[in-house]
C-alpha cells in the first residue's frame, strides 16, 4: 500500500510492479499467481466480478455506473478504489431491461451490450428473439440485452394510410388497353397477422387491387368506362376486403381514380366529342331561330290585329331612324310611313 517499504533483494532478484488506483481495474501477468499463492491477500484488495453465461453485471462506483459486463467475462477490481456495487442481472428469463437501468446506461455511454427501439404512437411494435415472434411492444422506448441471441424489433404503423397503384395496363372489353390509377384506404387491425401471415402485406393489398380492377374494367366497354365513374364492382371489392381481413388488414374506400388513354384514341374522342358539341350547338341554333320566327309571327298577329300597337311600332321605327341621321322630313304625317321605309328599303 502507499508507504516507504524496506525489502530483501538478494541478488538483485526483487522486482516491484506499481499500480495506480485512477485505475480501478487489475491488469497484471501476476494476476494469477497471486490468486493462488497469495489468496487472503487477493481477498483483503480485489473484488473480483464474475458472469455466467446468461448474465450480465451492472458495476457501480461510488454511485455513478462504471461498466456493464458482458456473460462469461471476469473483471478484477481494486477495492480501495472503490466503493463498488455489482448488480447480476439473468438474461435467460428476459432480455428486456429496466428503464432507469437503460437510462443510466445511456448517460454513462456504455450501450455496447443494449439495443434501443423506440415506438411512437400510433404503431406496434413486435419483438423477436432469435427469428421467434415474442411479444408486442406499446408506444414507448424499449430496450434489450444484446447478448447472446439476436433481438429484432418490426414496427408495424397501425394509423389509416393510402395506397396507390399508378399506371396499370388494362384491356377493356372491347379490346382497348387503357391505363388506370387506383387508390385504397387501408389500415393494420392485427400487427401479428400482418407480419406472420404475409411477407408484405402492403404489397398483398397492392396485387388484390390490381386482380380486382383487371375484373372489373375488362368486363366494361371503353364507352361505358368513360360514360360514368366507374367503382370496382361488389363482388370484387367484397373478395379483396375478405382476403385482407384474413392478414389483420382493414381496407375500407377503394376507387378508380384516373383513365389514361393512348394518344392515338385520345384523338379520335377529341373528335367524338367536337362532333357531338357541334351538332348540340346547330341544334341550339335552330331552336333560337325557330323561337324568333314565333315571336316575330306573334307581333305580326298582335299588329295586325290592334292598329294601336301598329302605330307604335311605326314611331318607334321614327325614333330610331332620327337618332341615327342629321335631318328627317316627314311629309302628310306620320301616317303610313311604315310602309315608306319598307318600299324606300326596296
Amino acid at each position: 500500500m502507499p508507504g516507504e517499504h524496506w525489502l530483501a533483494n538478494r541478488r538483485q532478484s526483487l522486482e516491484v510492479s506499481r499500480h495506480d488506483l485512477k485505475n480501478p481495474e487489475f491488469v497484471s501477468a501476476y494476476e494469477k499467481a497471486l490468486f493462488d499463492k497469495l489468496p487472503d491477500v487477493a481477498a483483503r484488495h480485489f473484488t473480483v466480478v464474475r458472469t455466467g453465461r446468461t448474465d450480465v453485471a451492472v458495476i457501480e462506483r461510488d454511485g455513478n455506473l462504471h461498466a456493464v459486463l458482458a456473460p462469461d467475462r471476469k473483471l478484477v477490481l481494486w477495492t480501495d478504489a472503490g466503493p463498488w456495487k455489482v448488480t447480476m442481472i439473468d438474461t435467460s428469463a428476459d432480455l428486456a431491461i429496466d428503464p432507469a437501468v437503460m437510462r443510466r446506461i445511456g448517460q454513462a455511454r456504455k450501450t455496447e451490450l443494449m439495443s434501443v427501439h423506440p415506438v411512437v404512437d400510433g404503431q406496434a411494435g413486435l419483438l423477436f428473439v432469435d427469428g421467434v415472434l415474442v411479444r408486442t411492444l406499446t408506444a414507448g422506448v424499449h430496450a434489450f440485452w444484446n447478448v447472446g441471441r439476436m433481438v429484432q424489433v418490426k414496427v408495424v404503423d397501425l394509423k389509416r394510410q393510402s395506397l396507390d397503384v399508378a399506371g396499370q395496363e388494362v384491356l377493356t372489353k372491347d379490346r382497348v388497353t387503357i391505363r388506370v390509377n387506383i387508390a385504397a384506404e387501408y389500415r393494420v387491425v392485427d400487427p401479428v397477422k400482418a407480419v406472420s401471415a404475409v411477407k408484405d402485406f402492403a404489397e398483398a393489398l397492392y396485387r388484390a387491387l390490381q386482380y380486382a380492377f383487371r375484373k372489373t374494367l375488362g368486363a366494361l366497354t371503353l364507352d361505358q368506362i368513360l360514360e360514368k365513374k366507374v367503382t370496382i364492382d361488389e363482388e370484387a371489392a367484397g373478395k379483396v376486403r375478405a382476403d385482407m381481413a384474413e392478414i389483420g388488414v382493414e381496407v375500407s374506400d377503394i376507387a378508380l381514380k384516373d383513365v389514361i388513354l393512348p394518344g392515338e384514341m385520345r384523338e379520335i374522342l377529341n373528335q367524338v366529342v367536337s362532333a357531338e358539341k357541334q351538332a348540340e350547338a346547330n341544334v341550339i341554333r335552330r331552336r333560337e331561330e325557330t323561337n324568333a320566327t314565333r315571336s316575330l309571327l306573334n307581333t305580326a298577329r298582335v299588329m295586325a290585329e290592334n292598329p294601336v300597337m301598329l302605330r307604335l311600332k311605326e314611331l318607334e321605327a321614327l325614333e330610331t331612324i332620327a337618332g341615327k341621321v342629321e335631318r328627317l322630313t316627314v311629309h302628310n304625317g306620320t301616317g303610313g310611313l311604315l310602309n315608306d321605309l319598307v318600299k324606300l328599303r326596296d
